[in-house]
């Protein structure tokens, strides 16, 4: 299994509908991918994050899927304006020494063909995460052993 999360504060201005129509949006990517076994959005204790989400994904062609299916993009869409800082993550239970090379592929292969995502990106306060484009991709975005 693959569990892909994402922790995210937004930005002060964000008003109470545009959050709500933004969890609602993750939300709704947990119910609609196929790909997507099990899932969780909500606040995000003791870190330094208000929210968060979890989505269980079985294998690389279900990530493949859940990373382009129109649901995620709408999240991408109405999420990613309101975000000051974020940080995409992945914990796996595969044990291909490769893994992480292969997530972060996927997500590149994303970035490289949707240059709209990659500017929401590149705009944030602050990004980490597999394959980070634009100005966040340094070191911190690369797998580590």
């Amino acid at each position: 299994m693959i569990y892909h999360g994402n922790r995210f504060t937004l930005r002060p201005d964000a008003s109470p509908e545009q959050v709500e129509e933004a969890l609602e949006s993750l939300r709704n990517q947990g119910r609609v991918i196929p790909a997507v076994k099990s899932f969780v959005v909500g606040r995000d204790f003791g870190g330094d994050y208000e929210w968060g989400a979890v989505f269980a994904i079985e294998d690389l062609d279900g990530y493949w899927e859940y990373l382009m299916h129109p649901a995620h993009r709408n999240t991408d869409r109405v999420g990613l304006p309101l975000v000051d800082r974020f940080a995409s993550f992945d914990i796996t239970d595969d044990p291909d020494p490769e893994m992480g090379a292969k997530i972060a592929e996927l997500h590149q292969r994303r970035y490289d063909n949707d240059a709209e995502l990659t500017a929401l990106i590149t705009d944030l306060g602050e990004y980490s995460g597999s394959a980070a484009p634009g100005k966040h991709g340094t070191a911190s975005a690369t797998v580590r052993e």
